[in-house]
């Protein structure tokens, strides 16, 4: 898959990411607005999640998805928050060769960056 720009990206990640969720008996819940932390809400068995979606098409020099952390924005592209400061339960990536990861926040020890090495295969879906 080619991600052509960053909207395209965005777009194509969270279709990919209810269509996972749904299809895996989750009910999926889309925010009015995105003035909060997550991009969808899933429901399973009673239990709520707060996801946020992410996606990459970028690899590190040994070959392994880097996905950026951070939210950057403003004239000197200040980082205005990370993934680990937020209140989201699990991050779902997806990566251009459409490798589908969901890792609970508590593993994410990193503020900018995650490199999808093989020490995250356990967090991947099928």
């Amino acid at each position: 898959m080619v991600f052509n720009t960053n909207k395209e990206k965005g777009n194509t990640s969270l279709g990919i990411a209810i269509a996972y969720y749904s299809s895996n008996g989750y009910t999926v819940s889309i925010p009015l607005n995105d003035t909060q932390d997550y991009d969808l809400v899933v429901d399973k068995d009673n239990v709520l999640k707060k996801v946020q979606v992410k996606s990459s098409a970028c690899k590190t020099k040994h070959g392994n998805y880097q996905v950026a952390l951070k939210s950057c924005g403003g004239t000197k592209g200040k980082t205005y928050k990370t993934v680990i400061e937020t209140k989201i339960d699990e991050i779902f990536i997806l990566t251009e060769d459409l490798r589908m990861y969901i890792l609970p926040i508590s593993e994410i020890k990193n503020k900018s960056t995650i490199n999808m090495c093989n020490k995250y295969n356990k967090y991947r879906v099928k």
